[in-house]
């Protein structure tokens, strides 16, 4: 079964959650929010995908951090630190295919080969 990891009112979540549904696709939603994060699974995501790909820098959260805290965000373990403690960071959806591979971000397209791919 896919999983897709995010947070529930996030407009990107919500539109892969729809393509997911409406594609016959079961899968199950892990929330940051509600569900939290730990760091053995972060460590997961960051291993395969690398800590840029999932670190959120054009967002609220980003912005809201202090800039020391912004300028020490240099490598894996400090990115991690910061996606750990504020998991509304980390870019969203992560889509985990059954096979445990990841895709970061939401487009129909690359949903599409993604699932096919991996089907």
């Amino acid at each position: 079964m896919y999983k897709i990891y995010g947070i529930k009112n996030c407009d990107t979540i919500k539109k892969a959650r729809n393509y997911l549904a409406s594609s016959g696709i079961d899968y199950c939603f892990h929330d940051y929010r509600v569900d939290g994060i730990d760091d053995a699974l972060l460590q997961s995501f960051i291993d395969q995908l690398g800590y840029e790909a999932l670190l959120n820098t054009r967002g609220t959260t980003w912005r809201k951090l202090p800039e020391a805290e912004r300028d020490a965000v240099n490598d894996a373990a400090s990115a991690k630190a910061v996606m750990l403690a504020q998991p509304a960071i980390i870019k969203r959806p992560v889509l985990a295919a059954p096979n445990g591979d990841l895709l970061v971000g939401f487009k129909d397209s690359l949903y599409s080969a993604f699932i096919q791919e991996k089907s």
